[in-house]
């Protein structure tokens, strides 16, 4: 990078919101695929739309290459920064613009907090449906980049479903507006092929949300099980049955173990795995449906029933499942999270070979997912300070997402591709299809400077592979620990 070039990024904000020192940078070193690490040239920390265009023409002018970043919780590597490259901060765009509660929408900055914007809409008895297990931390630019679910996306979807209008700039420099208030908008859908994009079309400025109407009442149950497959087989028991309840989750022993101990949760002991159903709704339809639901868990022969007599409890329930992640940290020093799905139908086989692929390599799989649409998220368990593990590890990981295409399925659910999983694209795709989203994104991004190395195969080496380099380590762009 010329020195021209640097004392021009250096003239579009104030020194203290351009971060140069190796001490600012160690922070934006990693996302929370902790695996990976690299140090970006700057870290830029806008404050404005205005500001965010000016840093993005910059760096089409210099073909410097750019990753934009909320709060990091991308599981994927989709935030990882590029040798060479700016990382461009988004998190002090952070406002929520307008919030209208008759035409039930929030127009928010892709910095604003998930949470955030259901604390904002509760008042007026709404609430932002996506809830990744990230949403108190997690940003809605990061959702939109990566189309993010959460426990309830069974029933109310990802977050492309919620997404309205998008105003974003693009690598070109150009400022574009799709969508808008509206929920029926014609023409073609930029709003849902923008979103998912995993950055490497641009960045978005503004976000357009539905809201929807609170739950008046809701019914959660947790249900014990012998075994995981009897769990996931008691899930497709519920969903064939015509329920469509606001969430259906499953966690482990493993995964009870932790979040145990991190938030004393109260799960019930000796469970090979528990299942979490949460009903919702009209008072008199949750009524009719619990009679139902009762009688199916009932059926599939559970350790214990346990249904939350109260508010109180039920939030204990959910806290233990959204804290599960950074609770199994109690376990092992470090993990990899995976997220394929596979047919729901399929779920008690998949939880099964999972557990056989766990006992043929000796590496200890907590299993934590959204039960509901087979989103599975198997957190694979290793110490890196041991040589070879995460080459193991990666390796385990690698089997598991081919077993899910194998059976029908998705090798990721609402993670992304990211670094981790671009050479799994062709296990899913055809070459002509890779093509096709290849010149969308040249479309959008000609000179391929936002988000590089991400998403797409390359020459070299899988990232989940337990032989050679990742072939962005072989070009010097990434490095792992």
């Amino acid at each position: 990078m010329s020195t021209a070039a640097l004392e021009r990024l250096a003239g579009l904000l104030p020194p203290e919101r351009l971060l140069r020192r190796p001490a600012e940078l160690a922070a934006y070193e990693s996302d929370g695929l902790t695996a990976f690490r690299t140090r970006p040239l700057a870290v830029a920390l806008p404050e404005t739309e205005e500001e965010v265009v000016a840093l993005v023409r910059h760096c089409l002018e210099w073909k410097m290459p750019f990753v934009a970043r909320g709060s990091g919780t991308s599981l994927s590597g989709g935030s990882l920064p590029i040798a060479g490259g700016l990382v461009i901060a988004l998190n002090r765009l952070n406002r929520i613009l307008k919030l209208d509660p008759r035409q039930r929408t929030a127009v928010v900055q892709p910095g604003v907090v998930n949470t955030q914007v259901t604390q904002a809409a509760r008042p007026f008895g709404l609430h932002y449906a996506p809830d990744p297990s990230s949403q108190s931390i997690c940003t809605i630019g990061g959702n939109v980049a990566f189309n993010s679910g959460g426990a309830h996306c069974l029933k109310y979807g990802m977050t492309s479903n919620h997404v309205l209008g998008i105003k974003a700039v693009l690598a070109t420099g150009e400022i574009v507006s799709w969508g808008g208030q509206s929920r029926e908008n014609t023409g073609p859908d930029w709003c849902g092929l923008f979103t998912g994009n995993e950055g490497l079309f641009g960045i978005a400025l503004e976000i357009t949300l539905q809201l929807l109407p609170l739950a008046e009442c809701f019914h959660t149950v947790l249900a014990g099980y012998r075994t995981l497959e009897e769990a996931g087989d008691a899930v497709s028991a519920v969903i064939a049955s015509g329920l469509l309840p606001g969430a259906i989750e499953i966690m482990d022993a493993l995964a009870l173990e932790a979040a145990q101990a991190a938030v004393h949760a109260g799960y019930p002991e000796g469970c090979e795995a528990v299942l979490i159903v949460e009903l919702e709704g009209p008072r008199e339809v949750v009524a009719f449906e619990r009679g139902k639901l009762d009688a199916i868990l009932e059926a599939s022969h559970p350790v214990e029933i346990r249904p939350a007599r109260d508010a109180e409890e039920r939030l204990a329930i959910w806290k233990g499942r959204k804290s599960a992640f950074s609770a199994v940290g109690r376990l092992s020093p470090d993990f990899i999270v995976q997220d394929g799905v596979v047919p729901r139908r399929r779920l008690g086989e998949a939880l099964r070979r999972i557990a056989e692929m766990s006992g043929e390599t000796g590496i200890r799989v907590a299993n934590v997912f959204h039960a509901g649409d087979g989103n599975l998220h198997p957190l694979i368990l290793f110490d890196g300070r041991e040589s070879g593990a995460l080459h193991r590890a990666e390796e385990l990981a690698g089997r598991i997402l081919k077993m899910c295409v194998a059976m029908g399925g998705s090798i990721t659910g609402e993670h992304g591709i990211g670094v981790e999983k671009r050479e799994f694209l062709g296990e899913m795709f055809t070459s002509d299809e890779i093509d096709c989203m290849q010149r969308l994104r040249s479309a959008h991004d000609p000179f391929g400077i936002a988000n590089p190395g991400k998403m797409f195969p390359g020459k070299g080496a899988p990232a989940l592979s337990h032989v050679g380099l990742h072939p962005l380590e072989k070009a010097g762009l990434i490095s792992r620990e």
